[in-house]
C-alpha cells in the first residue's frame, strides 16, 4: 500500500510517517516547510525521520536515510498543477491529510492564511483523489467544531453550526465537503475530529511546551479565563495509534463485515470520528503535573478569556473504540513527564538544527 501523508514536517504528521514506515508501508511525505512557528523544529522532526535539510528542494522527492520506504516533498497543497502531478505520478492508494494551518487565535490575525491552507488545499487533496482513484482519503478536522457547546461529552452527532474561530469555520467546511466527495464520487472519506494532543515534539504554540518552557525559565504564564478551563489533553501515541487503525479501514471493514457487525450511523463512504482521551483536565490541575516534571511551580498570570477559545472540551470516543478498537493508555502525569523530558534535551540542543 503506498500511503500519501500531508504535513509531515508538523507534530503528528511526523509520528504518523515514521510510524508507517516502521510498518513497511510505502510511505510519502509532504510539507511546505513555512513559517508559522520556528522551521527548526520541523527540520529536527525530520532529520528524526533520515530527511536531511540540506537536501530539500521544492518539489523534489528525496529518500530517507532511515526508512527505505520513506520519502518527502516540499510542496504546497495550493500549488494545483505540481500537486495534482505528484498524484498522477504516485498513484497512492490512501490519503493521510494531516496538513493545515493550525492555531485559533492565529487566524484572528491572518484569516487568508487559514482559507488557502485549509480550504483551497484541502479542495486541491480532494479533486487529486477523485481523479486518481484514491481508495480512501483520512483527513484532519477538530474538536474546535463544536464550538461553545455545553453539552458533554461531545459526540459526532452533535450540531456542529456555531463555529466560534475562522479555523474551527475551515474545519468544519473540510468535513461538509469531504461528504459532497463521499456522495458524488464515491470517494470514501474518514474524518477525525482531534482533541488537543500533547507530547515530544509538540508545537511551540501550545500550553504544554509555552507553560514548561516559562516555568523552567521563571517566568509567568498566561493562563486564561482565569483558570476556568478544562481540554481533553490527548498523548500523542495514542492518537496516532488510532490514526493508523483509521487508515487500515478497508481492511478492518472486511474483518466486520465477515463478522456481521453492524456500522450503524457511521456505515458508507463519509465518516466523522472524535479521536480524544475521553477524560479532561481542568487548566489547573495540567499546570501542577508540569510543576510536578519540572519540580518548579509556575508563576502565574490570570486573564480573561480570548476570543474564539472554547471553555471546555471532551470527547466521547465510543464510535471508534467500536469501529476499530481505539483505547487510549497514556495517562496525563506520565505523558508530561515525556514531554518536560524531551523539552529540556531538545532545548539544550535546538542550535543544532
Amino acid at each position: 500500500m503506498k500511503i500519501l501523508v500531508t504535513g509531515a514536517a508538523g507534530f503528528i504528521g511526523y509520528y504518523a510517517t515514521k510510524r508507517l514506515a516502521e510498518l513497511n508501508f510505502e510511505v510519502v511525505g509532504l510539507d511546505n516547510i513555512n513559517e508559522y512557528y520556528d522551521i527548526n523544529l520541523k527540520h529536527a522532526r525530520l532529520a528524526e525521520a533520515g530527511i536531511d535539510k540540506n537536501k530539500i528542494a521544492y518539489n523534489e522527492l528525496i529518500l530517507s536515510d532511515k526508512y527505505k520506504n520513506y520519502r518527502f516533498v516540499k510542496l504546497n497543497l495550493d500549488d494545483q498543477e505540481n500537486l495534482a502531478a505528484l498524484f498522477r505520478n504516485e498513484q497512492f492508494d490512501v490519503v493521510c491529510n494531516l496538513a493545515a494551518q493550525p492555531g485559533v487565535r492565529y487566524s484572528l490575525e491572518n484569516p487568508f492564511v487559514y482559507v488557502n491552507s485549509n480550504v483551497v488545499g484541502f479542495m486541491n487533496i480532494l479533486e487529486c483523489c477523485r481523479y486518481n482513484k484514491v481508495k480512501h482519503l483520512v483527513y484532519a478536522s477538530s474538536s474546535s467544531v463544536y464550538g461553545m457547546s455545553k453539552k458533554v461529552p461531545f459526540e459526532e452527532t452533535d450540531n456542529v453550526d456555531n463555529p466560534v474561530s475562522l479555523y474551527a469555520a475551515t474545519k468544519k467546511a473540510n468535513e461538509l465537503f469531504a461528504h459532497t466527495y463521499s456522495h458524488l464520487y464515491g470517494l470514501k472519506t474518514t474524518g477525525l475530529r482531534f482533541f488537543t494532543v500533547y507530547g515530544p515534539w509538540g508545537r511551540p504554540d501550545m500550553a504544554p511546551f509555552l507553560f514548561t518552557n516559562a516555568i523552567l525559565k521563571g517566568e509567568a504564564i498566561k493562563v486564561f479565563n482565569n483558570g476556568e478551563l478544562s481540554r481533553d489533553f490527548t498523548y500523542v501515541d495514542d492518537v496516532v495509534e488510532g490514526v493508523i487503525r483509521v487508515i487500515m479501514l478497508p481492511d478492518n471493514e472486511k474483518e466486520q463485515k465477515d463478522s456481521g457487525e453492524a456500522q450503524g450511523e457511521f456505515s458508507g463512504l463519509y465518516k466523522i470520528f472524535n479521536i480524544g482521551n475521553s477524560s479532561p483536565v481542568q487548566l489547573m490541575d495540567f499546570i501542577r503535573c508540569i510543576e510536578k516534571a519540572t519540580g518548579k511551580e509556575a508563576i502565574l498570570k490570570m486573564l480573561p478569556m480570548q476570543p474564539g477559545d472554547v471553555v471546555s472540551t471532551y470527547a466521547d470516543t465510543s464510535e471508534l473504540a467500536a469501529y476499530v478498537n481505539y483505547r487510549p493508555s497514556t495517562p496525563l502525569q506520565d505523558g508530561i513527564d515525556r514531554f518536560v523530558s524531551w523539552f529540556k534535551e531538545y532545548s539544550s540542543k535546538a542550535h543544532q538544527y
